[in-house]
């Protein structure tokens, strides 16, 4: 496991996340769809102000996550011995991933995010291969890229936003060529766990119950079978971890509020009481402080990769076919 270096820095100021309202309607139960755990439209609005003109220099100090995952999803992507012409940056951002991209590897890639102020903040010069920018929504993917059209779709940490996971994950099939990559990297359960469980003890103490403040994650056991349904081939998950040293909760909160990471799940409170936070924090240092006094964050990352059938690929021999015993192998 790698681990970022600790980042210090000093607020004039701590706060908790301010409330934002939402002009999305609320979810519709008499319907048949999948269930709506986050307001997206609220999720946009958060990572819009992030990288507008007061937040965008602040939003760039916070890249150091995804700077980091899309290091370590680049290392995976190098390992595949293929060139590609085009490949599709989903729920790219400002363009962590593709920023790593050279030509001798990948000559365009197509950049698709919901918040266009995102996606636009940072200039052509950034890149070294050519970008085209798409302002979509991804949960819409096959709305703004054809079927069968492209010969790799990524994905740098934006799929845990998405209500309709296994819905998205077929669309990105369906715009594959086959034989087309599919490279994602996503939070799973276990991340801020450490934010997760001061919260709901403070609330507990001080309020007598609790309410959902960090999002839902993907439980890792479940990527495997999401793809397989989704009729990808070949599959590879793997789980890494990334720890921020923070010199306490409320350092952590404000970076997540400037990553646009901050609490989108419908049914939310937009406010929490100063002295629950003030409990959380201590807490947090309580269970999860370290000897020089700050406070650890944990990422938990999935990784996953995964291929558009195609009669090409390597297909398992059939059942009994083996000419060689396990029993004189072992």
């Amino acid at each position: 496991m790698r681990f970022i270096s600790s980042i210090f820095r000093h607020i004039r100021h701590t706060r908790a996340f301010a409330a934002i309202s939402s002009t999305s309607p609320p979810p519709s139960m008499g319907t048949v769809g999948p269930y709506q755990v986050f307001d997206r439209n609220t999720k946009r609005m958060q990572r819009d102000r992030a990288a507008l003109a007061d937040g965008r220099e602040k939003s760039k100090t916070v890249d150091y996550l995804r700077e980091e995952v899309a290091e370590r999803m680049l290392e995976r992507f190098l390992d595949i011995k293929r060139n590609f012409a085009t490949i599709v940056d989903l729920g790219s951002g400002p363009g962590h991933f593709t920023k790593l991209l050279e030509t001798n590897k990948v000559k365009t890639s197509i950049m698709l995010d919901s918040s266009e102020p995102t996606l636009e903040r940072d200039p052509d010069s950034d890149f070294e291969v050519e970008v085209k920018r798409i302002h979509a929504d991804e949960e819409n993917l096959l709305e703004s890229i054809p079927p069968n059209s492209q010969e790799a779709i990524v994905s740098c940490l934006s799929l845990h936003w998405v209500n309709d996971l296994p819905g998205t994950l077929i669309q990105i099939q369906k715009a594959l060529k086959p034989d087309g990559l599919f490279l994602g990297a996503m939070f799973g359960g276990d991340t801020l766990f450490e934010l997760r469980t001061s919260l709901q003890l403070a609330e507990i103490e001080r309020e007598g119950g609790i309410s959902p403040h960090v999002s839902p994650m993907t439980d890792t056991r479940d990527i495997s079978n999401l793809l397989a349904r989704a009729g990808f081939t070949m599959l590879t998950v793997d789980i890494d971890e990334v720890k921020v040293g923070y010199p306490s909760m409320w350092e952590l909160m404000e970076d997540l509020q400037s990553m646009g990471e901050n609490n989108a799940v419908i049914g939310r409170r937009n406010v929490i009481h100063r002295d629950t936070l003030a409990a959380a924090s201590a807490i947090y240092k309580g269970m999860h402080g370290t000897e020089d006094g700050s406070v650890p964050a944990t990422f938990q990352i999935i990784y996953m990769i995964g291929w558009k059938p195609a009669p090409s690929q390597p297909k398992p021999l059939e059942r009994g076919s083996g000419k060689v015993s396990l029993k004189d192998v072992l």
